[in-house]
C-alpha cells in the first residue's frame, strides 16, 4: 500500500502477511480522498477509523495535515502494526485496541469523519449497527460524514442516515450523514 498525498506522498508501507486484513484500494482511496478533499480543510477535523486495520486510511488523513486521528481495531497485531508506523512517521494517531462496538456503545467524543472497514462478509444486520450506534450516541459532529466501506453486492441505502454511495471497481463507500 502507498500514501497517496500529502508530506509522506509516495511512501510506501508493507505490512505484515499475518494481519487479518484487506486495504482499500488505491484507487478507492483515490476517489474518496477527491471527495472529501473538496468538503474539508484536513488539518481542521477529528477522524474516527474503525475496523483500522493496517492504518491505511488513517495514514492518508494524517499525511494530509490531520491532527486528530484515533484507530480502532481488536486485532492486537493491526494495533501494534499502526503504533509503529506511526511513531516512524511521526504521525498523531491514537489506536485503541477493542471490539468496535463496544468502543461505540461507550465512547463520548464527536468526530467530523467516521470511517467504518468492516469485514466484507458481515450480514446486514452487523452494517447497520455501526450508524445506528454512531447517530444514536452522537457521535458525528452536526456537519460530520460517516462513511462505511463495503463489497458492491451490499446495499445500506434502506438505512436510516444513509446520503448516497459512490462505486470503485468492486469496492463502494455508503455515506451517512445527519439529515
Amino acid at each position: 500500500m502507498r500514501i497517496i498525498s500529502g508530506i509522506y506522498k509516495g511512501r510506501k508501507i508493507v505490512a505484515p502477511s499475518k494481519l487479518p486484513v484487506r486495504p482499500t484500494t488505491d484507487m478507492a482511496k483515490e476517489a474518496l480522498f477527491n471527495i472529501l478533499n473538496n468538503q474539508y480543510y484536513f488539518d481542521d477535523i477529528s477522524v474516527l477509523d474503525l475496523f483500522s486495520g493496517t492504518g491505511n486510511i488513517s495514514y492518508e488523513f494524517a499525511s494530509r495535515g490531520t491532527e486528530q486521528i484515533t484507530a480502532v481495531d481488536d486485532h492486537f497485531g493491526c494495533v501494534k502494526f499502526i503504533n509503529t508506523t506511526a511513531e516512524a512517521f511521526e504521525m498523531p494517531i491514537t489506536t485503541i485496541k477493542s471490539d468496535v462496538f463496544k468502543f461505540l456503545e461507550n465512547n463520548n467524543q464527536q468526530y467530523s469523519i467516521i470511517f467504518a472497514d468492516p469485514p466484507y462478509d458481515f450480514e446486514v444486520e452487523l452494517f447497520s449497527k455501526i450508524p445506528q450506534l454512531i447517530f444514536e450516541n452522537n457521535l458525528l459532529q452536526e456537519e460530520g460524514l460517516l462513511i462505511i466501506e463495503h463489497s458492491k453486492h451490499t446495499d445500506l441505502s434502506h438505512l436510516e442516515h444513509y446520503s448516497h454511495s459512490k462505486k470503485y471497481g468492486g469496492n463502494m463507500f455508503s455515506f451517512f450523514e445527519w439529515n
